[in-house]
């Protein structure tokens, strides 16, 4: 029978054949697919006729075609529905897929056709695109160590494939620890919960197989738990299990993982010539050294820091009313905050959530992209690899752009946090390829028939990664090797944070957020005084970022340590790390820097990008509109349909004129001087 993986996915919109897949389809599909490519970069770096552009890098971009279109399947449904084959089948792909990518920029024949192309670029007559693409095909072979020889280009080959293995293993280990804890709640563990708490207590008690209520590790369900419980020593243990993952002992302990591939990072970058993994990683980012990066991170840390102390002054004050004559502690501090927000500002969850039903942000990220961007988006009835998985056609003008995908609630088949991914990137070469893009969340699910009811963090997590979607969908450029968020990675997240923006556009929120129950709108009042908190404990929320953050770059900056647990207690250390706070992501569980490299060395972009989405949105009050069509037209063309056509700053002076300094991200935070 034909692979319904390597056959032409023919269905509507070329979507892959997620009826007739099955688990089994998957190691003869890459095994295809990487003989395929093989043959097909063979063919590149053995051709006669002397290298050109189409012979050689054009050629390059369509190699391995099967095998995005396999692999953009599987890394996929690996993440938002994981099954134990798949995962077994991850482990075996992992050194494989790092082989054949040394196979290729390793490939001396390949490299010598790209370098002669490269040293004659300027003699090519090349398009600006195409002298891109040159540019960065060339840096790619030469970053992943084309030009070594000998001992050190086998050693090469030998790190990466290591490295792959380790972080798929330390992203299973972590998935296994979120799906594996789960604490019972009697009745009387319910007091003080709101009725959503309460809720979704049960539906993930009942997703488990188990009677009555319970709290699991997805932090839509955890994080309510903790503002909310009067009950600290539940809170305590609750919070004690979601900050120790990674990190319990026995085969899912990911410590000596990260203290391995900490030093493989930095054997990595030494073999090229770097000084530490930092100076390799940040060479091609805006940021371009680690001196710029903890430039930027102190200078947010201390107003931040000033601020959480005296919030935290606050919150024991509050704690020792209660009778609890100790020190706060992280598994207090929501808790507090929470009663603090309500006592302030007269804004809790439990009167929010109503008026943010999940199909209606749906809603409000829809109508701001048709608003601003004259898309229209239109459901369909397709087959998709999971049951809670939505789909939309988008298009404009009557032209199909993109299929966007919506997967939004936990399961313990899905990996934690929030994402964006594609099935299929958009490109031109070859033909006309419009993207299938992807948003991953983990919301609470609701009791049968019940709404899904978000909170406002929640909400804002749903604008950013459509705001990723839409960089995905947007994109119109020739090359997949550039296209949507192939960029620099502490540019790629200004597309989403700058979408979160609209979320808080007051006839936004007055045209979608209505009452589930009633229909009516969220009342002036509470709208104004949700405004009015935007900011409130905003030095708790830098704090925990911007420490994972500087633990990060400490981790990548200089020698690799041996014992990564005590290299983060001293950073937190040196920074003065308040007591009652912890980093976001603890070493054992911070995906983002140990479950491949995207992040590493690079946890800071969100900040970096912050800079530039706070001074982007202010073009738009500038403009006097959040809707401003001129300024919407250079937002499209230079950012969200250029992809990775040009350097960050080129496409951001394009669209703005200037780079901007971080004086509004501190307005926007709150943490600017008065």
């Amino acid at each position: 029978m034909t692979n319904p993986l390597t056959a032409p996915w023919t269905g509507d919109f070329a979507l892959p054949p997620f009826a007739t897949l099955r688990d089994a389809d998957f190691a003869p599909a890459f095994e295809a697919a990487l003989a395929e490519a093989r043959a097909a970069v063979a063919a590149i770096a053995e051709n006669a006729e002397a290298p050109t552009f189409a012979n050689t890098v054009e050629a390059l971009e369509m190699s391995q075609e099967t095998l995005s279109r396999v692999a953009g399947v599987f890394y996929n449904l690996v993440g938002a529905d994981s099954t134990s084959e798949r995962e077994a089948l991850q482990r075996d792909l992992a050194p494989k897929m790092a082989a054949f990518a040394s196979e290729v920029t390793m490939n001396p024949a390949l490299f010598a056709r790209v370098e002669t192309l490269w040293q004659a670029r300027d003699a090519l007559g090349l398009s600006e695109e195409r002298a891109r693409v040159l540019d960065l095909t060339r840096r790619r072979f030469v970053r992943a160590g084309a030009t070594l020889e000998g001992d050190a280009r086998d050693r090469m080959k030998a790190v990466r494939e290591r490295l792959a293995v380790l972080s798929t293993e330390f992203t299973q280990n972590l998935l296994a620890d979120e799906r594996d804890w789960f604490m019972p709640l009697a009745e009387d563990d319910l007091e003080g919960l709101p009725d959503f708490v309460v809720a979704s207590a049960r539906a993930a008690a009942k997703e488990r197989g188990q009677e009555g209520y319970g709290v699991t590790l997805s932090r839509s369900l955890i994080v309510p738990f903790l503002q909310f419980s009067p009950r600290r020593a539940l809170r305590e243990r609750a919070f004690e299990a979601w900050a120790a993952r990674g990190a319990n002992g026995g085969a899912t302990d990911n410590r000596s993982l990260a203290a391995e591939i900490l030093k493989l990072r930095e054997e990595r970058a030494r073999l090229l010539g770097y000084e530490s993994f930092a100076d390799y990683k940040l060479e091609t980012e805006m940021a371009k050294t680690p001196d710029r990066v903890r430039t930027l991170l102190m200078r947010v840390w201390d107003p931040a820091r000033a601020k959480a102390m005296g919030d935290a002054a606050v919150l024991t004050a509050m704690m020792h009313e209660d009778g609890i004559n100790a020190a706060l502690e992280p598994w207090d501090w929501r808790y507090y905050a929470e009663r603090r927000r309500a006592r302030d500002h007269a804004i809790d969850e439990a009167s929010l959530k109503p008026y943010l039903a999940l199909d209606a942000m749906i809603g409000a990220a829809f109508d701001c992209a048709t608003r601003l961007f004259g898309l229209a988006f239109r459901p369909l009835d397709v087959p998709l690899y999971h049951p809670d998985a939505r789909a939309w056609e988008v298009s404009r003008d009557g032209r199909h752009l993109a299929v966007f995908i919506g997967d939004y609630f936990a399961r313990p088949s899905k990996r934690s946090g929030a994402w964006c991914s594609a099935f299929r990137q958009q490109r031109k070469l070859g033909g006309e390829v419009r993207p299938v893009v992807v948003n991953v969340c983990n919301f609470a699910r609701p009791s049968d028939g019940a709404p899904a009811l978000l909170s406002w963090d929640d909400a804002r997590t749903l604008f950013h990664e459509f705001g990723h979607a839409l960089h995905q969908m947007l994109s119109d450029v020739t090359f997949e090797s550039i296209s949507g968020t192939s960029v620099a990675r502490d540019f790629v997240e200004l597309p989403s944070q700058l979408y979160e923006h609209w979320l808080e556009v007051p006839e936004v929120i007055e045209r979608h957020a209505r009452h589930v129950a009633t229909g009516q709108p969220m009342p002036r009042d509470m709208l104004d005084r949700l405004m009015a908190a935007r900011n409130f404990d905003q030095g708790f929320a830098t704090v925990e970022y911007v420490a994972s953050a500087l633990v990060d770059l400490a981790f990548h900056e200089g020698a690799a340590p041996d014992d990564p647990m005590a290299a983060q207690a001293a950073e937190l250390e040196r920074i003065g790390m308040p007591a009652a706070i912890r980093m976001r992501h603890a070493t054992p569980h911070f995906a983002h820097v140990f479950a491949g490299d995207g992040y590493s060395a690079g946890y800071y972009s969100y900040m970096w990008s912050e800079v530039m989405d706070a001074d982007a949105f202010e073009a738009f009050e500038e403009a006097g509109d959040p809707f401003d069509p001129e300024t919407a037209n250079r937002l499209e063309k230079w950012v969200l349909s250029a992809g990775g056509s040009q350097e960050a700053e080129a496409l951001y002076t394009g669209f703005r004129g200037r780079m901007p300094g971080v004086e509004a991200l501190l307005r926007g935070r709150g943490l600017a001087k008065s």
